[in-house]
C-alpha cells in the first residue's frame, strides 16, 4: 500500500526495473530474499508504517483470516496463511498446462492475463506449452506503454534484449519482460473473445480459437507419456515444484 501505492514514478521504475523483475527469487510465493518484496518492506519501514491489516479470501471472495499488527509480523502470518491454502506442490513439471486468469474483472486485458501465464510457467516444462483462457474485453489495453513495447521488437529475446540494457526504463516494461521470460521458455497459445487473432500474434502469442482443440494437439506433439496441469482459477492457485524456493 505504501510503494507502490503511495510512491512516485521514479520509485515505482526503480522497484520494477530489469535487474529486479528478472531475479530467479522474485516470484509467486518468495517474500523473503526477492528483491522487490524486500525493498517494498524497507521502504514502509522508512516511512513509519507501524501497524497493519490483511485478510485472505477464498474464491467467493469472502473472508478466511484476519492479521493485524506490527507489519512484519502480521504480514509473514499472512503470508504463511495464503500459502497453505493458494499454493500447491507438484513433483515434476508438466507438458502442456492449461489457465486462465480468474475471470472478470481479473481477466479484463492482455496485460493482466500474463499473470495466469506466469503461474503456469512455475510448473512447465522447459519447450512445453501453456495455453491460456482469458476474456480480454479491454483488449491489451489501448492506454498504458504495454502494446506499444511489444509492437516495437519483432521477438520475445529480441524485447529482453532491449529491456535489460543499460539505461533502458519505460513504464509497463516489467509486464513485457515477464512475458518475454515466459516465452522463451515455453510456445504460448491465447484464447481471448476481445482481441483478434492479428493482434494476439502481434503480441507475440499463438492464437487458440479452440481451446480443448489446441490443448489436446499439444498434448500429441508431446508424445504418448504427456501430462497436463489445469488452473481453472489461473493466478490464484500457484503450484510449484517440490523443493523449490517458496514451497
Amino acid at each position: 500500500m505504501v510503494a507502490p501505492g503511495l510512491a512516485g514514478l521514479e520509485t515505482v521504475m526503480h522497484l520494477h526495473d530489469a535487474r529486479r523483475i528478472g531475479h530467479p527469487s522474485a516470484t509467486w510465493g518468495v517474500t523473503e530474499g526477492n528483491p522487490v518484496h524486500d525493498d517494498v518492506r524497507e521502504i514502509a519501514r522508512m516511512t513509519g508504517v507501524d501497524f497493519a491489516v490483511d485478510v485472505t479470501l477464498n474464491r467467493r471472495q469472502a473472508i478466511t483470516a484476519v492479521f493485524a499488527g506490527e507489519l512484519s509480523v502480521e504480514h509473514a502470518a499472512a503470508c504463511r496463511a495464503a500459502r497453505a491454502d493458494a499454493m500447491r506442490a507438484v513433483e515434476a513439471p508438466f507438458d502442456v498446462v492449461l489457465t486462465t486468469n480468474s475471470g472478470y474483472p481479473l481477466d479484463q486485458n492482455l496485460y493482466q492475463a500474463v499473470k495466469g501465464m506466469s503461474a503456469a510457467a512455475k510448473v512447465v516444462k522447459p519447450g512445453g506449452t501453456i495455453v491460456c483462457a482469458a476474456e480480454c474485453r479491454d483488449g491489451l489495453p489501448d492506454h498504458g506503454a504495454y502494446g506499444e513495447i511489444l509492437r516495437s521488437r519483432p521477438s520475445a529475446q529480441s524485447l529482453l534484449d532491449m529491456i535489460q540494457a543499460p539505461g533502458y526504463s519505460r513504464p509497463d516494461q516489467w509486464q513485457v519482460q515477464i512475458q518475454a521470460q515466459i516465452q522463451l521458455k515455453a510456445e504460448v497459445f491465447v484464447h481471448a473473445g476481445g482481441l483478434s487473432d492479428h493482434a494476439l500474434r502481434a503480441a507475440h502469442f499463438e492464437p487458440a480459437g479452440d481451446v480443448a482443440g489446441t490443448t489436446v494437439g499439444a498434448l500429441e506433439r508431446a508424445g504418448p507419456d504427456a501430462t497436463l496441469c489445469v488452473l481453472p482459477r489461473g493466478p490464484q492457485t500457484i503450484p510449484y515444484l517440490r523443493g523449490e524456493a517458496g514451497a
